[in-house]
């Protein structure tokens, strides 16, 4: 930096002047944004982060409506043909922002994608629903994780106010909530009585490791983390 006069100088040269494309022997691993990647080519492409509010942006939606989802849509076909042979994509089943755990739904973009195209790899973790995909049905099986039926895992109903704003159509009530991390009480059993911030009052049906398996008295059956909840 001693060579700059400023730092926004030495700013500009890293971003703008200095050769990236300059690299030592061996293989090595790109680091970019969607619109970097634009014109470039990999073997392997690794996208991480398509959930809803995250990509496509929430605020980039709410600001920019229509338009900006189908920018937003572009930048996801871009992300999906810069892989020769096979394009990674992930989500994560809750996120923790502003020190609240929040639970996460999967993009759009991935309930877009063509089936036959796809091969899924998920542990469904905190995430008890999956997403459909194009063409298929509540009833089939291909495309879906598990046994699970798609579109009705946590977050569910945000996705669908999501689409009901961008489409102007009205797809349901949305119940607003928030999850708190709440530490391990030491071990919940099979058939304890316990509250969760978000979906209430509910009895322990299955235990494993940690990972509980709850009917929820107007949530339903989820599968949660033990620290979400607390005995009532």
């Amino acid at each position: 930096m001693g060579e700059f006069d400023s730092l926004s100088g030495f700013l500009e040269h890293i971003g703008l002047v200095m050769d990236r494309d300059a690299a030592g022997p061996g293989e090595m691993l790109s680091l970019m944004t969607l619109h970097a990647a634009k014109g470039l080519e990999f073997e392997h492409v690794f996208l991480p982060g398509w959930e809803e509010d995250v990509f496509p942006n929430r605020r980039s939606v709410d600001e920019g409506g229509a338009a900006a989802l189908e920018e937003e849509r572009r930048l996801a076909y871009v992300g999906l043909t810069r892989a020769k042979l096979k394009a990674h994509v992930s989500f994560a089943a809750s996120r923790r922002i502003y020190n609240q755990w929040l639970s996460c739904v999967p993009s759009r973009f991935i309930e877009e994608l063509p089936s036959k195209h796809v091969e899924i790899s998920s542990d469904q973790g905190l995430y008890g629903g999956q997403p459909r995909f194009a063409g298929l049905s509540d009833k089939d099986d291909a495309g879906s994780w598990d046994t699970v039926k798609p579109g009705r895992g946590p977050g569910y109903q945000r996705l669908r106010e999501t689409r009901r704003r961008d489409t102007g159509r009205d797809t349901g009530r949305v119940i607003e909530g928030r999850a708190e991390l709440v530490e391990p009480t030491g071990g919940i059993a099979v058939g304890v009585r316990v509250f969760h911030q978000k979906f209430g009052y509910g009895t322990v049906t299955a235990s494993d490791g940690g990972k509980l398996e709850i009917a929820f008295e107007k949530a339903g059956d989820k599968k949660v983390m033990e620290s979400f909840v607390e005995p009532a």
